[in-house]
């Protein structure tokens, strides 16, 4: 479903009303919270989709890693989970499934997770995922509604894994590029969540299906404020420019992101094609996208790149203004 049609099913929805409901629907933020006490909140997420590796196990953990992401970038620690499935048991063998669950299962057990379930049905085409239930104070929750003028942009690891994806499946890409993509995605964001609680970053997001810009201006929106992405900072996968530069390897994604910001994104000039059509990209398993304040940015890209984000880079900055997103 594209994001304009989301935006409208979701506005025919009665609105959810509950003292208790600290974030809801309202901001499009990655998880939702409800305050248990004046101790803690539970964060609840759910996400699952097709299988964009062939390898059974690695699609288990990539999916597994892009679900719990949600809960790491409310800044919270992911309790249960529950599996999500859709197989084809007529047209594959059950040791498919079970390859795709074991990935799973090891990527819930590095967060400290534990698995308590899950739902299966029979469909057409493989889907996997996870619904995700978290723990946070309600005093520290990170949401995407609280950038502030002057706050710099951080991002923790590169853009580029929609095009790189197309180009493994049409068997266009290099080994090396798929294992870099492949690193990249079942890295938990476990750490990151960690560093920004130590800098009590202002908001948060994680990159996902909507692109880093999609992402970005949700944030912009939702804060009520002006976004500026600098591009030449942005870090990409080593083959991404390359494939985004060819039409063969651009998702309908990309073009759907486009039509989600529509005239909220100024942009000058475009001079560099490839590059912009990476900031569309929809991603699977992306990093993190922080607000921080500017003379905090720098220590923190230094403690992301310790704890294992080694393309952790500022890219942009918060300006006053009414959600919009600028291309530098």
């Amino acid at each position: 479903m594209s994001p304009l049609d989301l935006r409208t099913v979701l506005a025919g929805l009665p609105k959810f009303t509950d003292d208790n409901l600290l974030v809801g629907m309202e901001t499009s933020d990655d998880a939702g919270v409800y305050c248990l006490n004046d101790d803690t909140a539970l964060i609840q997420t759910v996400d699952f989709f097709t299988p964009i590796v062939d390898d059974p196990y690695t699609f288990g953990q990539i999916s597994a890693s892009n679900a719990l992401s949600d809960i790491y970038a409310m800044g919270g620690k992911p309790l249960t989970a529950l599996n999500i499935v859709c197989f084809p048991t007529k047209e594959l063998p059950i040791e498919v499934l079970q390859k795709i669950m074991e990935g799973g299962a090891e990527r819930i057990k590095a967060a400290g997770a534990v698995l308590v379930g899950g739902h299966s049905i029979e469909d057409k085409e493989i889907k996997y995922g996870l619904s995700v239930t978290g723990i946070i104070s309600p005093h520290d929750i990170i949401t995407n509604a609280n950038a502030k003028p002057g706050d710099v942009l951080v991002l923790t690891k590169p853009i580029g894994t929609g095009v790189t994806a197309t180009a493994i499946k049409k068997g266009d890409a290099s080994p090396s590029d798929v294992k870099e993509i492949v690193q990249s995605m079942i890295q938990l964001n476990d750490r990151g969540a960690e560093v920004m609680r130590q800098f009590k970053t202002s908001a948060a997001t994680d990159i996902s299906g909507f692109g880093l810009l999609g992402h970005a201006f949700e944030m912009a929106t939702a804060s009520g404020v002006n976004l500026t992405i600098v591009s030449s900072q942005v870090p990409f996968f080593k083959k991404a420019r390359k494939f985004a530069s060819h039409k063969k390897y651009l998702t309908k994604g990309n073009r759907l992101n486009r039509l989600l910001i529509g005239d909220s994104l100024i942009q000058p000039k475009i001079n560099d094609e490839a590059a912009d059509n990476l900031l569309y990209d929809p991603q699977t398993s992306g990093g993190l996208l922080i607000a921080i304040q500017k003379n905090l940015a720098d220590n923190l890209v230094t403690a992301l790149r310790n704890y294992g984000y080694s393309s952790a880079a500022i890219i942009g900055f918060v300006t006053e203004g009414t959600g919009k997103i600028i291309l530098d």
